[in-house]
């Protein structure tokens, strides 16, 4: 349309300008594209039956395609039956908790130049948002490769992704963010039942599915805030 109404008062109209134009984004800061000599993979930690063993897989790639890359490969992972934990696939394997704690310590041993957060499920998500909270990555110049943490926080906590679709006016169904049994009751009464209740930062498990009335939605609403 903007082609059109130009063209009617110009006879010299470059699309592949206006196209750029609209779609071309410019990141606020530039993005370091150098590659890492050595990368800390966060792990896909325990697994169960019926989850995070996709997260297993995904982490055994990334190793993989790394190493093709020559770039050395940490991984901290506390499950030893994994396959990303078996001999030989990473370059050094740390057989320790994914919380905070002990990955800075691996951090500050390691020194790598990058780390990859997005092979470890919601586990290795919720740790990395920790760490940056903490300014752990600032601290020893830590990269974050491939999902920006900000990219994450705006996609996990639902009243963050919640605004950020308002603002681009994209149709989804309407939502409330409660911090209490209380608040999600009152929340479930202005939308209507039947109401689908998620907790923030996680992919599904307790505290998530429907409810049909309110003392369905006061059980999940229990298990999520506990």
């Amino acid at each position: 349309i903007d082609a059109v109404k130009k063209f009617s008062t110009s006879n010299v109209v470059d699309i592949r300008e206006m196209i750029n134009s609209k779609l071309l984004y410019v990141p606020k800061v530039p993005y370091d594209l150098s590659i890492p000599k050595k990368v800390l993979i966060i792990g896909s930690g325990g697994l169960s039956i019926g989850q995070a063993g996709e997260f297993d897989y995904s982490g055994s790639q990334a190793i993989k395609a790394l190493q093709e890359e020559n770039i050395q490969t940490v991984l901290i992972n506390p499950n030893i039956a994994t396959v990303q934990t078996s001999k030989g696939l990473a370059d050094k394997v740390y057989f320790l908790p994914l919380i905070p704690e002990y990955v800075e310590q691996v951090i500050r041993a390691e020194r790598p130049g990058g780390v990859l957060l997005t092979f470890g499920g919601q586990t290795g998500l919720n740790c990395g948002v920790e760490l940056q909270r903490a300014g752990i990555f600032e601290k020893y110049g830590v990269r974050i490769l491939g999902t920006p943490i900000e990219a994450i926080i705006d996609t996990e906590d639902r009243r963050i992704f919640s605004e950020r679709i308002s603002v681009i006016g994209e149709k989804v169904a309407p939502s409330c963010a409660v911090y209490s049994v209380q608040e999600a009751i009152d929340a479930a009464e202005k939308l209507g039942y039947p109401v689908m209740a998620r907790a923030a930062f996680s992919l599904g498990g307790l505290g998530s599915g429907f409810a049909d009335n309110k003392e369905e939605l006061k059980t999940l609403a229990l298990q999520a805030l506990a």
